[in-house]
């Protein structure tokens, strides 16, 4: 079992992030009509799956907007940003931040991304939401980059996350 860190206390996780060079499990998620896809419906070159505590907080709202920017010009890339908000707090987020490069999808039906990934937090003050992570995954879902952010008020290392996909891309 995996801890991250909030404002220097440990926060327990349900799991481990799952490491580069295995495959991702399939898992649900809610997308913003309430329709629900899985991770293996998602036909693209490059999958990167973005886990954020919520989209309601300043640090999730400037990570969603810089991958926003950063993948905008890539092509046959799916990038979700995965958390438990509810889909119309995520769209009423992503429609006034001009999100449309990347999707924001919720695990609040079914936790599968949350207990399957290893990121749900089980303590803490933020208990039952998703911890900081990223993941890129390939078109047959083997992962390739994997990073659990140490601390939730922090960013992830985007110059990594954005030099996989380019060379996931480029084969």
């Amino acid at each position: 079992m995996e801890t991250v860190n909030l404002k220097g206390f440990p926060v327990p996780l349900n799991g481990e992030l799952p490491n580069e060079g295995v495959k991702a499990q399939d898992f649900y998620y809610v997308k913003g009509n309430l329709n629900e896809e899985s991770l293996y419906d998602v036909d693209a070159k490059v999958k990167v799956l973005i886990s954020v505590p919520s989209l309601d907080t300043n640090v999730c709202q400037v990570e969603t907007s810089k991958f926003n920017e950063k993948l905008a010009k890539m092509k046959d890339v799916k990038a979700l940003i995965i958390s438990k908000d509810l889909p119309f707090a995520q769209k009423r987020f992503c429609d006034s931040a001009k999100i449309n490069n990347v999707e924001a999808v919720s695990d609040f039906r079914y936790g599968d991304f949350g207990d399957d990934y290893g990121v749900l937090m089980t303590d803490g003050a933020l208990k039952g939401l998703l911890a900081r992570a990223v993941l890129v995954l390939d078109k047959d879902n083997n992962i390739h980059y994997s990073e659990l952010v140490s601390d939730i008020l922090q960013e992830p290392d985007y110059d990594s996350v954005i030099e996989e996909v380019e060379e996931l891309l480029n084969k």
